[in-house]
């Protein structure tokens, strides 16, 4: 019997072990834990997140302790709150939410003497990649943006990975499905007041009939996109080195305007995890193009934040809220 593709997808993949599936109960990281608890059998974790964002999510608690004890998988439940904040998306706030309780579940595991964990692996698939370079087009990303989402990184010491990337959701049901294997399905999916919904449900299926392998060429794409990303990061790395961080002023003005753009992107993301809008961006560059003289004041909201001169360079500040 040929090996399922949910298991030869994971084949090259060799991650730092002991590792963590975040399982969420739904058919893609059903697929993952299966298939990680075939190649690294006794080395494999679960851990599910808890949204409490609608009343099915105990019931999706409920099956995972289910399926982990059925297969002998350790599990670990986190509960978040992961309600969005004013002028935060749902989404958004739901996948900070995910990644902060991901971490601190591991972390927490570790300091408790349970192993410590050392990659976590998430269930994105070729799917969720066009999706997420259709969201970025619709939202006038650049390069990165367009990169759609990384195979591997790494963050807070932990080393993370989709090995899904290449591997479209209707093989990974088909194997569910042959397998025997079940999974539930979140209602969420089908409300389309979520974007990424939208574009799931109305604009890939006219996609994938007018271009049937758009998630391999999407994926070619992406590639490309990450590998010029990567360079412009690199310019960006030599660029601070020369105007320093916080940037001097004069240093930032002897750049073109796109290499000063773009170090000012990666210092603002990289020190202070922040992304300036398009028109902030451009605000804060005419800005700098007319400091010329010592009276000439900068202070721009930039991110959750503002940008202000002090001197002859520039800073990132967040304010204190007053109660």
């Amino acid at each position: 019997m040929a090996e399922p593709a949910i298991v030869a997808a994971l084949t090259g993949w060799q991650p730092a072990l002991p590792l963590a599936v975040a399982y969420s109960g739904g058919a893609d990281s059903t697929a993952l834990l299966w298939a990680c608890l075939q190649r690294f059998p006794g080395q494999v974790h679960a851990i599910h997140i808890n949204h409490g964002l609608q009343a099915a999510a105990a019931v999706f608690e409920a099956h995972c302790r289910a399926q982990c004890t059925a297969w002998a998988v350790p599990l670990q439940v986190a509960a978040v709150n992961a309600h969005a904040q004013p002028g935060q998306s749902p989404e958004d706030a739901a996948r900070i939410a995910r990644y902060r309780a991901l971490t601190e579940a591991v972390l927490a595991a570790a300091d408790a003497g349970q192993g410590a964990i050392q990659t976590i692996a998430l269930a994105q698939h070729a799917d969720d990649q066009v999706e997420t370079v259709v969201l970025a087009l619709s939202r006038g990303a650049g390069v990165a943006g367009l990169a759609g989402m990384r195979p591997q990184w790494q963050r807070a010491g932990l080393q993370w990975a989709r090995p899904y990337l290449a591997l479209g959701s209707a093989q990974i049901r088909a194997d569910l499905a042959a397998l025997g294997i079940a999974w539930v399905e979140d209602p969420s999916n089908s409300d389309t007041r979520y974007t990424r919904n939208r574009i799931r449900q109305q604009v890939m299926p006219a996609l994938v009939q007018a271009f049937p392998q758009i998630a391999q060429t999407v994926a070619r794409s992406s590639a490309h996109a990450a590998q010029a990303a990567q360079l412009l990061d690199d310019l960006a790395q030599i660029d601070l080195q020369a105007t320093g961080s916080p940037p001097r002023i004069r240093a930032l003005q002897a750049l073109t305007e796109a290499r000063m753009a773009n170090v000012l992107r990666y210092w603002l993301r990289t020190a202070h995890g922040q992304t300036p809008s398009a028109a902030q961006l451009a605000q804060l560059l005419l800005q700098l193009r007319r400091c010329t003289t010592r009276g000439h004041q900068i202070h721009i909201k930039v991110g959750h934040g503002y940008i202000q001169r002090h001197r002859d360079v520039i800073d990132w500040y967040n304010p204190p809220v007053l109660v």
